[in-house]
Parts: C-alpha cells; sequence; structure tokens
C-alpha cells in the first residue's frame, strides 16, 4: 500500500488504488503502526517508512493556518480544502508519540518541532474526536519527556484545557439519560477514542474524576458492543446508532476494534482490572473470525484487512485504514498480552508466600 509519498488511501481488493491519492489521516496512522513495530523489530527495520510519514506530515502543516492540510493527490499536489479537525487531531497524536518515542533523536526532535508548530492551531480543535486525539498526543508527549522534545508549558496547557472540554462533555447531568451517556445524538466511529482520552489525560493530569468519566463511558461502550454471543459486535456505519432508533449492525469497520483495544489497554494500565482484558481479547478475535457472521476479517498472511463486515461476509477491499488498523492491534495486543501476564505473575509472587505461611499454620 505504500507510494513514493506515503499509504494510498483505497485499494481496489488487495490492490492499491492511487487514483485516490493519500491523505493525513492514513499516514498519522501509518506513522503510529511505524512506532509500534520498531518496539519489536527496532528503528532500522521502520526508518524509511517512518521518516517518510514524518516528512508528509511536516509538508502538510500549514503556518498560516496553524493546521495540517489533508488530501494529496498522486502527483504531490494538495487539496486546499479546508481540512476537517480529524485529521489535525491525528497528526497531532502521531506526531506527538513520534516526540516521546525512544528512536532516532534526530526522528524524534523533527517530529517534536512540527508537534509544537501544530500545538496553537490544535488547541482549537471543538470536534470529539479531534479534541480526543491531540488530548492524547498531548499527554502522550508529557508522559515521556526527553532532551529535544515540545514545550511541556505548552503542551501541558493544551491539555489541560482539552481534558476540560471533554469532562465538560461526558460528566454527567441531572437530566441525563443513563441510558445514553453520550453527549452526541448519534454514535458513529472511533467511539472509544474519547474514552480513552479521558482515561488517559486522567492519569497525567493526576484528575480522577476525567478518569472515572472515561471508565464509564468505555464500560457502557463494552456493554452495548458485545453480542449475545459474547462477541464484539461495533456500531455499524450504514446508519449509525441514533439514540432511540436501532442500532446499525452492519458495516462494521476495523477502526472499531483496534480502539476498543487501545481504549482496553489504557483503562487495565489504570486499574488493573481483567474484564478489560477479556474486551481487549474479545475485540482482537472480531479480526480473526470471532464476529457477527463467524468470517475471519484479517488476512494475517499478507498483513492487510478487509474494509468492512457485511451482512453476508467481507467487502473486499483492503485499504490504508483497515489494514493499519489490522497492524495496530496485532502490536498492542501482543504488548498487552505481554504486559497482562508480567502482572499475572508479579501478583502470584507476592501472594504465594502469604498463601505458604497461612497453610502452615
Amino acid at each position: 500500500m505504500t507510494g513514493p509519498l506515503g499509504i494510498w488511501q483505497h485499494a481496489r481488493g488487495p490492490v492499491p488504488d492511487p487514483a485516490h491519492g493519500t491523505c493525513t489521516d492514513d499516514v498519522s496512522r501509518a506513522l503510529l503502526v511505524d512506532l509500534a513495530q520498531a518496539e519489536e523489530l527496532g528503528w532500522r527495520a521502520v526508518a524509511a517508512s517512518a521518516g517518510r510519514s514524518l516528512e508528509f506530515l511536516a509538508e502538510a502543516f500549514q503556518p498560516s493556518e496553524h493546521r495540517f492540510r489533508n488530501f494529496r493527490a498522486a502527483d504531490g499536489t494538495w487539496d486546499e480544502a479546508t481540512p476537517s479537525e480529524d485529521s489535525q487531531g491525528r497528526a497531532m497524536l502521531a506526531l506527538g508519540t513520534a516526540a516521546a518515542s525512544r528512536l532516532d533523536p534526530a526522528f524524534r526532535g523533527r517530529a517534536a518541532r512540527v508537534f509544537e508548530l501544530g500545538l496553537p492551531g490544535a488547541g482549537e480543535v471543538h470536534a470529539l474526536r479531534a479534541v480526543s486525539s491531540v488530548a492524547l498526543g498531548c499527554a502522550t508527549a508529557l508522559a515521556n519527556t526527553r532532551p529535544g522534545g515540545p514545550s511541556q508549558g505548552l503542551t501541558a496547557t493544551i491539555l489541560a484545557k482539552l481534558a476540560a472540554r471533554l469532562l465538560e462533555a461526558f460528566a454527567p447531568t441531572a437530566d441525563q439519560d443513563p441510558g445514553w451517556p453520550w453527549p452526541e445524538p448519534v454514535l458513529t466511529y472511533e467511539n472509544t477514542l474519547p474514552a480513552r482520552a479521558m482515561i488517559v489525560a486522567g492519569q497525567q493530569l493526576d484528575d480522577a474524576r476525567l478518569q472515572r468519566a472515561g471508565l464509564r463511558t468505555l464500560d457502557w461502550l463494552i456493554e452495548v458492543q458485545t453480542a449475545p454471543s459474547g462477541a464484539f459486535s461495533p456500531i455499524g456505519n450504514r446508519t449509525w446508532w441514533r439514540r432511540g432508533a436501532t442500532r446499525s449492525r452492519f458495516d462494521q469497520q476495523p477502526i472499531e476494534a483496534a480502539t476498543m483495544i487501545l481504549a482496553c489497554e489504557a483503562a487495565w494500565s489504570a486499574t488493573a482490572d481483567p474484564r478489560y482484558i477479556d474486551a481487549a481479547e474479545r475485540a482482537y478475535g472480531w479480526f480473526l473470525g470471532d464476529n457477527d457472521t463467524r468470517v475471519p476479517f484479517a488476512v494475517p498472511a499478507d498483513g492487510a484487512c478487509h474494509d468492512g463486515l457485511e451482512p453476508d461476509g467481507v467487502n473486499l477491499n483492503q485499504g490504508a485504514e483497515s489494514t493499519l488498523a489490522w497492524l495496530m492491534a496485532l502490536e498492542r495486543i501482543r504488548v498487552f498480552r505481554r504486559l497482562a501476564r508480567a502482572a499475572e505473575l508479579e501478583h502470584n509472587r507476592v501472594a504465594t508466600p502469604v498463601a505458604t505461611m497461612a497453610g502452615g499454620r
């Protein structure tokens, strides 16, 4: 799926379709996958790809607007239409993560500079998922400070501002419907992203209210997206789910399963509650056939993933968003399992002497 400028947006079946060019949304996702893969494979394995994605984001940034352009044709020309706030958020999340990485210092410093340039504009986003992405980028940058990183003061200010915006949206009110703890009338895409952002930002800011709001939201999303069979069953994008109406069952998107894993990893890190391990495993299983149609969705041998789960099977196209969602899910579930296993071993190590003493009395 990779072209000279970055990952192509779309594919016809497994074949990339350069006619639709590239975009900041997918290049940002690709950079995050590179950073995750570097944890297992090392910097040399991803250096070329990560460097290309970083250069794309640097070229996407418009200093006069404090924004990132989104769509780019195969010939390198940019669509100058006003980009979505979501693309701004995704760029800042990828850049903040890169700036906080343990990778090549020159790469890390370049990412930090572009991230810092984008902070003033990123602090002005209001779309729910864009706010969440920027908050995550800021929290990540603050949690992993290294020489040459972005301004701590400005990053912290933006994080506090956006965290307050999330808390205001999700804090329960007297007239809130307990069956619909969501600040919008329709549940659409990347629904666990705001929950993850509140959990992570709550930990970084030591804000218990923010963390509770994130966990409460995630718990509800896990509940409503679990089928009677126990399988993960995300909201479909045909008609989404409007409050008071019947939720759309299809077309289910890979990004929902990947973001569920990421949110559960954050929740487990904050609580050590094994429920989140189980929920993450169900979301991962969705890719492999533990879903509403019992059809395997990812194509592990090719590192690819189909674009949507439909009533009679899968959408045969294998575009960037879907494939990157699968690759991110694969990387994070590997890390999640390792962390959970280490915590279990440590718990058993500490508990064993107590059990032995009790048995000897």
